[in-house]
């Protein structure tokens, strides 16, 4: 502190000599800068040989073993196949959806419709994409999805949302008590419009099956079809569409997306699609199918890996992966 005084002062002593002498105050300023320079040199120095002094006693001290926070430390491995039967059980449910859907089903009874538990057609399943790429948190997107597709609303088909039209679908919005009402109404009804002259086969088409013809059955172009027809519909809500939509549309299959391969890898299941699939594959014959039914293997196979990607980027989303893994080590 007494340094920076003696250096503000001399500054202000040469702003006067300036006036009076520009020779001598040049000669002021000049000695400021050295004075200046020599007390950083000073400080540079010091610190240089503490550290130096730092070096030497670590050198002298014995080895001691890295200590490993908790936080850090490697986790211990997860059977892939315990933790798929896990996922593939209703005991996995409480930690993989929000709280306020499972208290909501409560008070609802049974028949309730909700994203985690119900199977719903393309065009719902492209409703549920188009609301949860939104910016919303899970719960609130969850809880949207249970109010449109359920009494007294039912919005589950494009007839019942043109029917209801924007007033309604953003009066079911309300009820939901949701963000970004007004403009995912609006979307809501401009997607309905989409199917019917484009993606569908009229107002009571929920199946979607003309995108798939149109397309001659690829993935690639049907994602290019939707991002063209549905307003608001970006690379993510195709995504999200295309993650649960494979266990129907079986030229989606594998599909992961990034989101969900973090989660994945976060419960040291696998860190890629390829890998995920070979395991299911693999070790189909240790899989417990619970609710799981299917046609034949191969449409069981789908369902299974879909239930567990919606399982771990659910139980990823409320923060619940270690008491996942803690459920199945």
């Amino acid at each position: 502190m007494p340094q920076k005084k003696v250096a503000s002062k001399s500054a202000k002593t040469a702003e006067v000599k300036q006036d009076s002498d520009g020779t001598k105050a040049k000669s002021s300023a000049k000695q400021e800068d050295t004075e200046r320079f020599d007390s950083k040199a000073s400080h540079a120095a010091s610190g240089s040989s503490k550290k130096r002094k730092a070096q030497d006693s670590t050198a002298k001290e014995p080895s001691k073993a890295a200590r490993k926070s908790s936080r850090g430390a490697p986790s211990e491995p997860v059977d892939p196949v315990r933790l798929i039967n896990y996922f593939l059980s209703p005991d996995s449910l409480a930690l993989c959806r929000p709280k306020d859907e499972s208290s909501d089903l409560e008070n609802r009874g049974k028949g309730t419709r909700a994203y985690s538990t119900s199977i719903f057609t393309p065009f719902e399943e492209l409703v549920c994409a188009l609301i949860l790429s939104r910016p919303i948190g899970h719960m609130l997107g969850l809880r949207s999805i249970r109010t449109l597709f359920n009494d007294p609303h039912n919005l589950d088909t494009p007839k019942a949302i043109r029917a209801a039209g924007r007033e309604g679908c953003r009066l079911a919005l309300d009820q939901a008590r949701t963000q970004h009402r007004q403009k995912t109404a609006e979307e809501l009804v401009l997607f309905a419009d989409a199917v019917v002259d484009h993606l569908g086969k009229g107002e009571d088409d929920t199946s979607l099956e003309r995108v798939r013809e149109v397309c001659g059955y690829d993935a690639g172009k049907q994602r290019e079809m939707l991002q063209k027809h549905v307003k608001g519909m970006g690379k993510t809500g195709v995504d999200i569409f295309a993650r649960r939509i494979q266990q129907v549309w079986k030229e989606w299959y594998p599909f992961a997306d990034q989101r969900t391969l973090q989660a994945t890898e976060k419960l040291g299941l696998a860190a890629d699609v390829e890998e995920l699939r070979k395991i299911v594959d693999d070790r189909w014959a240790e899989i417990d199918m619970g609710t799981v039914e299917g046609k034949d293997e191969d449409e069981k196979k789908r369902k299974v890996f879909v239930r567990v990607l919606e399982r771990a980027v659910g139980c990823d989303l409320e923060g619940s992966i270690d008491e996942v893994r803690k459920a199945v080590v």
